[in-house]
């Protein structure tokens, strides 16, 4: 059954058919939310939103904050298990935690976060002797962490409270109710597949071992955790009145999320914004724009701040010792042996 997937796959590649897909989806999400923006930001009061950033509790801001930091402190867990999957438990965590956290927030900013996190992936993990398979496996890995704890928070999240849902994608209460049943279902099913022997994808030095069912259910765990500190940061920033509940919010925020991370958009901007205003349509817009304005300055403008402050750091540093050992080498290149030196001072001296 496989097979037949991969041939199909592998033909769409060759045509590059994913590849105008994946443009036209893009192109249409921007579209779709560029319209939708217009439409709801039009008779917006700027100075209602500063006034209500302005007025927003400091204690909520530093919840948020702290919900974001326990959130990104999360995500290094993605690339300790991406990088202890593939056979590398060599790499110290401080150095997993900093490719984790820098490729995240500069590709959460820049957008294509496939391309720009692996490129700062590559550039940290080549210097402990990982080449570029090694790094796309890490990757692909840490995007499956992604995509299963999406899959779990959005299927149960949906079947608990479809109407959620519905306010983003307008689909009948049932249809999401069925598709977030096919969603756990599918969950399942995967984690069987892993469970029962092991699996590989990929071909030749591609080929990526899938972890085993025990390993999948702690991705599956790793994701939600990761999402349910974003999704506290939002809820703790969104206007108190009228209060739908952390799993109204949770379902608008991840779905938007996914929606902004289609459109590769730097930082799903304006699609995850429209579909925030289409999901939360009872709050007040302009409280509702400000506490997602302050929501990314902390998740994205403050993490992306860091970690260059961070990286160039590092790149200074490693500067600095390649060129004292550049020197080193030279000077003992070019500085002759003490016995040489005491034979030659001899000779000169006609001793």
């Amino acid at each position: 059954m496989l097979e037949p997937i991969r041939r199909a796959i592998s033909f769409l590649r060759h045509r590059q058919i994913l590849h105008k897909l994946g443009v036209a989806v893009s192109i249409t999400v921007i579209g779709i939310a560029c319209y939708v923006l217009y439409h709801m930001l039009r008779d917006i009061d700027t100075f209602e939103v500063i006034e209500a950033i302005k007025s927003t509790e400091p204690r909520s801001i530093a919840l948020a904050a702290l919900f974001v930091a326990a959130g990104y402190f999360t995500l290094t867990f993605y690339d300790l298990f991406a990088v202890r999957a593939i056979g590398h438990s060599d790499i110290p965590y401080r150095v997993n935690a900093l490719a984790a956290f820098a490729s995240y927030s500069i590709g959460h900013n820049v957008g294509a976060s496939v391309f720009t996190g692996g490129a700062v992936r590559y550039r940290i993990y080549s210097a402990w002797g990982l080449n570029a398979i090694d790094v796309a496996k890490i990757c692909f890995i840490a995007g499956l962490t992604f995509w299963l704890g999406n899959a779990a928070v959005l299927g149960i999240g949906i079947a608990y409270h479809p109407e959620a849902a519905s306010s983003v994608d307008q689909l009948p209460s049932w249809l999401n109710r069925v598709i977030a049943i096919a969603i756990i279902i599918g969950l399942v099913a995967y984690v069987v597949w892993v469970w029962v022997r092991p699996r590989n994808v990929g071909r030749g030095p591609w080929t990526v071992v899938l972890p085993g069912g025990p390993l999948t259910l702690l991705q599956i765990a790793i994701g939600i955790v990761d999402l349910g500190f974003c999704a506290l940061a939002m809820y703790t920033l969104v206007p108190d009145e009228p209060n739908l509940g952390f799993v109204v919010v949770a379902v608008i925020f991840v779905s938007a999320t996914l929606l902004g991370f289609a459109s590769h958009s730097p930082g799903g901007l304006g699609v995850f914004d429209a579909a925030m205003l289409v999901g939360l349509w009872q709050m007040d817009k302009e409280d509702l724009l400000a506490g997602m304005l302050l929501f990314r300055v902390l998740y994205y403008i403050a993490p992306f701040v860091i970690s260059v402050i961070l990286l160039t750091f590092r790149e200074v540093i490693i500067g600095t010792r390649s060129k004292r050992l550049r020197q080193a080498a030279a000077a003992m290149a070019v500085e002759p042996p003490h016995e040489a030196v005491y034979v030659r001072e001899r000779k000169d001296s006609g001793a």
